[in-house]
């Protein structure tokens, strides 16, 4: 069993590597919080994202040699219903398609059935290598500590799964993070950066789809109203009475501008350039989200809203 602490040599010159990881644990075994950590800080949404991925992404580890862009999955739990079968579906699938997996374990909770039931079926994804993550060491002694690896090697042994690594971390005291992305490069496929430098975030869905329309609109009418445009989302809601399989979002929006004649810029001959607003927001929107959305956009006026403090407030600065 390897288990890994921040002694590990690094590697002499390596070629760049990019690709995707997702982390899995039950409800609280701090995967939200180690990506957080990981990332470092969050940043702002930048344009110009691949159209690949289906899943949300909550953040990027950007390295001069490296890229990590760390992925969302739904929760994996045992299927009570069709639909909850579906989604661990999706959740199989995203495994399958992503470059590595971690399966994080709090250190300072037995392994229990909610982990057995996760690393199983870790067990029947043969191709992606998984890392083990005990999270929380900062809430036990060296000698429990000691106890959640030997307990994880086992684990893995029981069920046929070969770790990568193993590697015990705490991410609110910051130890072993860094090691942590160390370990998880080398796993990654050789290639160019996937995200353009500068991160996404996990800002609130909301914020970043209101962030991509308005980089959409923006696009062809920079130079006229560079700072004339505010995005805001009323509302995004699943559309009722779909099959499980074919989920559609509904998302209406307001496109504001300070003064009657912009409207006419914003909209276009005939509409021409609200359309393409909507299409080119909308296809990022699907790519960030994982879903199929109706994109229902209106243009508004709010006077002058960029020197009133109520109009501020309502649009979101």
């Amino acid at each position: 069993m390897s288990v890994r602490t921040q002694s590990s040599e690094q590697s002499a010159e390596a070629a760049h590597r990019a690709g995707f990881a997702c982390f899995v644990g039950r409800p609280n075994a701090g995967k939200s919080t180690l990506t957080n950590a990981l990332v470092g800080q969050k940043v702002a949404i930048t344009s110009n994202r691949p159209q690949t991925t289906r899943h949300t992404v909550r953040g990027i580890v950007h390295r001069p040699d490296a890229q990590l862009i760390l992925v969302d999955t739904p929760g994996l739990h045992k299927p009570r219903t069709l639909l909850g079968e579906r989604l661990n579906d999706v959740v199989r699938a995203t495994w399958a398609e992503v470059d590595v997996i971690g399966f994080c374990l709090p250190a300072d909770q037995k392994i229990g059935p909610g982990d057995r039931f996760i690393a199983k079926e870790l067990a029947g994804i043969k191709r992606t290598p998984k890392v083990a993550i005990v999270t929380k060491t900062d809430l036990v002694d060296s000698k429990a500590l000691a106890e959640q690896l030997i307990a994880i090697d086992q684990l893995g042994k029981e069920l046929g799964i070969e770790w990568a690594e193993i590697v015990p971390v705490s991410a609110t005291g910051g130890e072993q993070v860094e090691l942590l992305a160390d370990l998880l490069i080398p796993l990654l496929p050789e290639g160019p950066a996937l995200y353009p430098e500068g991160d996404l975030t996990d800002e609130p869905e909301q914020v970043m789809v209101a962030e991509l329309i308005r980089e959409a609109a923006l696009e062809g009418v920079r130079d006229e109203l560079p700072h004339s445009i505010a995005v805001v989302v009323e509302e995004m809601l699943p559309r009722e009475d779909r099959p499980a399989d074919k989920p559609l979002l509904d998302i209406h929006a307001n496109v504001f501008i300070e003064r009657p004649s912009q409207k006419g810029i914003i909209i276009g001959p005939k509409g021409k350039r609200l359309k393409e607003v909507g299409i080119k927001s909308r296809q990022q929107i699907e790519a960030l989200l994982g879903t199929p959305v109706f994109l229902d956009l209106h243009v508004k006026v709010a006077k002058d809203w960029q020197r009133d403090p109520k109009q501020l407030r309502r649009l979101g600065f």
